[in-house]
């Protein structure tokens, strides 16, 4: 094992746009696990939106980092050595632990990893991970799709919207996904099974790109990106229909509250329902949707993608390339291989 630790801590808070300077990388030593620790090394480190939220000073669901702390997030790591009875060296786990290549964190807080049938270790950041169970419940808990119904899904490419689409199929609707490349709309279309893909990018009317894609108005829609294309979906909004509100990634980085159409009127005549939701409201159901998730992708009927960035100097780079679009599926960084 090495002697040798390299762990990142927020370097400043940023202000609109984070950079490299953002991020701080330090070199510590191993930490020790104490009685009900467990000592893990980390093969692959999750980076997703919501870590935005984090730099920010202001009070937010997620509690903020501060400036010299270690960053933290999903982990995918092998244990080195425990001090609590369930775990032995070897074993692969998750949980939410520093960006670092070694870390330590009690036994109880981490759960086994099981690789199968097309699933990877890294499949545990991002299908059967946090995007996957938000996916999952979002779908089926708030938008609760009916067989012929129109779903719009904004990120479609991502790591939520992806797995969103694929469910809202299963459930027997017509999908439309808006992501930001052609490369990602033949991913949706050829790979994943949406009805239409949208690239937003080469799209001057959302509006129109909507009424040719969803001639019959859009019964359901999944928000993973807010500003101009929510704009117009709640536009096209069906009598009861239903708006599931997960992430706002056009203005995470903003350094002005940006304004736009009032969407409140929008949802009067149409009677709509728009709810925010966070998949931490859901724990206690987490094994429920881990095991959809994996009967479904080893069944073959959803399909998952990982853009993997080597080297776990590079989570910086593989974080910010989130706001550039860089990646389809899940984002995930790749320290290091197993031992066992």
């Amino acid at each position: 094992m090495a002697t040798t630790n390299r762990q990142f801590v927020l370097g400043k808070r940023p202000e609109g746009t984070p950079d490299r300077d953002t991020f701080e990388l330090e070199e510590i030593e191993v930490p020790e696990p104490e009685y009900g620790e467990v000592l893990v090394r980390t093969l692959s480190l999750s980076v997703d939106p919501y870590m935005r939220g984090r730099m920010d000073e202001a009070e937010s669901y997620a509690e903020s980092w501060q400036v010299g702390e270690p960053m933290e997030g999903a982990v995918v790591g092998e244990v080195v050595e425990s001090e609590h009875e369930a775990w032995s060296a070897g074993a692969f786990v998750t949980g939410n632990l520093t960006w670092s290549e070694y870390a330590t964190a009690h036994g109880d807080r981490l759960s086994p990893v099981e690789p199968g049938e097309n699933l990877g270790l890294e499949a545990h950041l991002g299908v059967l991970g946090m995007p996957g169970r938000t996916a999952y419940f979002g779908t089926r808990d708030v938008l609760d799709p009916y067989p012929g119904d129109t779903v719009v899904v904004s990120g479609a490419a991502g790591a939520v919207g992806s797995t969103v689409g694929q469910i809202a199929k299963l459930a027997g609707t017509r999908v439309v996904g808006f992501a930001g490349s052609e490369e990602k709309v033949r991913y949706l279309e050829e790979d994943l099974g949406f009805d239409v893909g949208i690239n937003y990018t080469e799209t001057d009317d959302y509006r129109e790109a909507l009424d040719e894609a969803a001639p019959d108005g859009v019964d359901r829609y999944f928000d993973n990106v807010g500003g101009p294309i929510s704009d117009a979906v709640f536009t096209r909004l069906n009598v009861d229909a239903t708006v599931a509100v997960c992430g706002q990634i056009d203005t995470y980085n903003a350094t002005e509250a940006p304004t736009g159409p009032r969407k409140l009127p929008m949802v009067i005549a149409p009677r709509a329902t728009v709810q925010g939701f966070l998949v931490f409201d859901y724990e206690p159901r987490f094994p429920q949707a881990t095991e959809h998730l994996r009967e479904w992708v080893e069944a073959g009927d959803i399909e998952h993608r990982e853009t993997v960035v080597e080297g776990f100097e590079n989570a910086p780079d593989a974080f910010l390339g989130l706001f550039s679009g860089d990646n389809i599926g899940k984002q995930v960084v790749k320290v290091a291989e197993p031992d066992s």
